[in-house]
This record gives structure tokens, C-alpha cells and sequence, in this order.
């Protein structure tokens, strides 16, 4: 498992909150942003670029992983942290997964935010995580929440219909 200090994990997902938030100002993109790092050092970043590039695919960490493989030239990415603004979606638990990520951190938590940025109301893509088999796979949330919370809509926001994804 990666070793990391809380301040390392502030560290880096301030980075993936400055990533969101260029998300948040790119047409066709959207305020969800992730770091991959290994070793110390970001091996990838991204924001979520769903619309940008017409793939339903392109969650932030997604683009992530796809840059990552490029960079060390492989699929598996052990020993590798995985930060995200907002707690990843079952796509992205589960690539997380394949891909054999070390450690998962991420910011807001589904309860901070409002329904809509998750797929299936009925479980947690933590499930994944915890039923993948994987001991060497740990998870951290909650970190920088209210930070990462905030460039989300909230639980009880008003959002008209037609501004929300996944319903």
C-alpha cells in the first residue's frame, strides 16, 4: 500500500480541486478533477471531459488512467494513489480496481451532494471496493470535503431537470 501523510493527501487533492475548477470553466467539461501519483509525483491529471470529447467514458479519473497508462507505458498502476474531487462512480471504482490502484482518496462524499452525480441511488460504489478481493486497495474519503463539496451541487439544491446528468 502507498504510503501517504495527511498533509500529502491535502497536497494533492488541492491540485485536483484546481483541476475541477478549470473543468468547471471549460466548455463541454465539467468540476470533477483527479490526480494520479506514484513515487511523489503526479503521473496524471485530469478533469472530467465527458462532453468535451462526446465519450460517456471521460470521468475525470478515467482520463486519468488513460494518461497514466501512457506515461509508464502499462495498465497496472500499483503503488499509485488515486485522488478525486467527489467519490468515484462504479466506472471508476472499478477501473480503479483493474487497473490496480494502491489507494483511493477522494473528497466530497455522496451524502454532500446532490443525487444526481451518482448512477444507482440503491448502493455505494464503495461495495465495489470493499467486495474486489483486493487487500492491497485502501480508501481514504472525506479529505478537504467541504472544499471539494463546494464546487458540487448540494443535496437539496433546486436543479432543474434538464441540468442534471444520470437521471
Amino acid at each position: 500500500m502507498p504510503n501517504s501523510t495527511h498533509a500529502d493527501d491535502e497536497r494533492y487533492m488541492r491540485r485536483a480541486i484546481a483541476l475541477a475548477e478549470a473543468g468547471a470553466a471549460t466548455p463541454g467539461a465539467s468540476p470533477i478533477g483527479c490526480v494520479i501519483v506514484r513515487d511523489g509525483t503526479i503521473i496524471a491529471e485530469a478533469h472530467n471531459a465527458v462532453d468535451l470529447l462526446h465519450d460517456p467514458t471521460a470521468h475525470a479519473e478515467i482520463v486519468a488512467m488513460r494518461q497514466a497508462g501512457e506515461a509508464l507505458q502499462c495498465a497496472e498502476f500499483r503503488g499509485a494513489t488515486l485522488y478525486s474531487t467527489l467519490q468515484p462512480c462504479g466506472m471508476c471504482s472499478m477501473a480503479s480496481i483493474w487497473a490496480k490502484i494502491g489507494r483511493i482518496v477522494y473528497g466530497a462524499e455522496r451524502h454532500q451532494v446532490h443525487r444526481m452525480y451518482f448512477e444507482d441511488r440503491h448502493f455505494d460504489t464503495m461495495d465495489f471496493i470493499r467486495d474486489a478481493f483486493r487487500e492491497d486497495l485502501a480508501v481514504r474519503g472525506g479529505v478537504l470535503a467541504e472544499e471539494c463539496a463546494a464546487l458540487y451541487h448540494r443535496p437539496d439544491d433546486d436543479v432543474p431537470e434538464a441540468e442534471q446528468g444520470n437521471i
